[in-house]
């Protein structure tokens, strides 16, 4: 005997707080076999947790399958940044796989990680700076380790410090410096897509907001 069909959910039904978080799980499931970029996952999952309809869901999911099964083939993992009397700079579209090893003598690197793929949403940047540094941007929302050491010289975090949501990505940065140093940059929802330069200027910006609201 054939089974009656369910009826489908109206896309104007509300969403229960359950939902929002299945999916938001389901987003981090995808992103994490590097369908969904860091920056695109915290755009997304940022929209789940606010929406109201099953139709608010629906249209996070729209271009991805149901289940998150890792492609036949993926793009091979960058693993080495290394800066000697010049930079060096990483930004668009990449794969991470569990460690990237950053070094900076007399120089300096960029490492954007708005557009990286993390397998598994996890990743430890392992930077060595030798009179130079990295700087190294991020969401404001994923989690992020910093720890380290430092002899004349020393790391600079700018932007919005706050607890991350459950479940989020999480970035260790191991930093290790002589008479050099590291800036992070824990960038806000609109520093999406902009330049590195507005980029920074946005992290400050939210910092100092915050800052001042603190006071």
């Amino acid at each position: 005997m054939d089974q009656p069909e369910v009826p489908a959910v109206p896309a104007h039904m509300r969403v229960s707080d359950h939902e929002r978080d299945a999916v938001a799980e389901s987003l981090g499931e995808h992103a994490a076999v590097g369908r969904l970029t860091l920056d695109e996952l915290e755009e997304r999952v940022s929209a789940a947790l606010a929406a109201r309809t099953r139709g608010d869901l629906e249209t996070l999911q729209r271009d991805l399958p149901d289940k998150a099964e890792v492609p036949p083939r993926r793009r091979e993992a960058v693993r080495w940044m290394v800066a000697v009397m010049g930079g060096s700079h990483r930004r668009g579209r990449y794969r991470l796989a569990g460690r990237l090893n950053v070094v900076a003598i007399m120089g300096g690197d960029h490492v954007d990680l708005r557009e990286a793929e993390l397998d598994g949403g996890e990743v430890t940047v392992s930077v060595t700076s030798i009179m130079g540094g990295a700087n190294i941007y991020l969401p404001d929302s994923v989690e992020v380790e910093v720890s380290g050491m430092s002899l004349m010289g020393g790391d600079t975090e700018f932007g919005v410090q706050q607890r991350p949501r459950r479940g989020a990505p999480l970035v260790h940065i191991r930093s290790y410096n002589l008479m050099g140093g590291s800036y992070i940059y824990r960038l806000p929802p609109d520093a999406r897509g902009v330049p590195l330069r507005e980029a920074r200027r946005a992290a400050k910006a939210a910092g100092r907001r915050q800052l001042r609201a603190r006071g």
